[in-house]
C-alpha cells in the first residue's frame, strides 16, 4: 500500500440550542450573553467543531463517538480538555496541526471582541502558536434558527502535517 501525503484536511460542524444562562463558552472563553447553552458538556460550539474537524482528518469517527452525550464523564465538560484529547490522538498518529479555522454562525453575542483570546486559548491546547488559528464570525442574516436567535453553530476545518 502506498504511504498517504503528508497532509490531511478535516472539516467539521456543531449546532447547540440556547437555554437558561447568562453566557455562552466559545472557543475556551467565556462570553457574556443573556442566554445559556443546553448542552451536556459545556455546548462550546466552537471547540466541538475543531475536534471533530481533527478527528475527521484522522478518520476516527466524530466527537460523539469519543465523548458520548449519554456518559455522565463528560457532563459539563470544560470542551479545552476535550480539544486536548484530539490533539493527543493526532500526535500518537504522527500528526500535527498545521492551522485551524474556526467560523461561528450566530447573530448574538457578538464574537468578534472575543476571537483574539479565543485564538490564544485554542493554539495553547493545540500546541501551536496562535498565528496558525483563525477564529471569526459572521451571522446568517436573520435566517434560519441562528438568525431567529434560537442557537448558535460553528463550523472548523484543520490542516494536519506530519510530524
Amino acid at each position: 500500500m502506498p504511504d498517504s501525503p503528508p497532509i490531511r484536511i478535516g472539516q467539521g460542524y456543531d449546532v447547540h440550542a440556547f437555554g437558561e444562562g447568562d453566557h455562552v463558552m466559545l472557543g475556551g472563553v467565556r462570553v457574556p450573553h443573556d442566554r445559556g447553552i443546553l448542552a451536556h458538556s459545556d455546548g462550546d460550539v466552537a471547540l466541538h467543531a475543531l475536534c471533530d474537524a481533527l478527528l475527521g482528518a484522522l478518520a476516527l469517527g466524530d466527537i460523539g463517538v469519543h465523548f458520548p452525550p449519554n456518559d455522565e464523564r463528560w457532563r459539563g465538560a470544560d470542551s479545552l480538555e476535550l480539544l486536548r484529547h484530539c490533539v493527543a490522538l493526532a500526535g500518537e498518529r504522527g500528526w500535527i496541526l498545521g492551522n485551524a479555522d474556526v467560523t461561528v454562525v450566530c447573530e448574538r453575542p457578538k464574537v468578534g471582541p472575543h476571537a483574539p483570546l479565543m485564538r490564544e486559548r485554542i493554539a495553547a491546547a493545540c500546541g501551536v502558536g496562535a498565528d496558525a488559528v483563525s477564529v471569526k464570525a459572521t451571522t446568517s442574516e436573520k435566517l434560519g434558527f441562528t438568525g431567529r436567535g434560537e442557537g448558535i453553530a460553528a463550523q472548523a476545518v484543520v490542516l494536519l502535517v506530519k510530524a
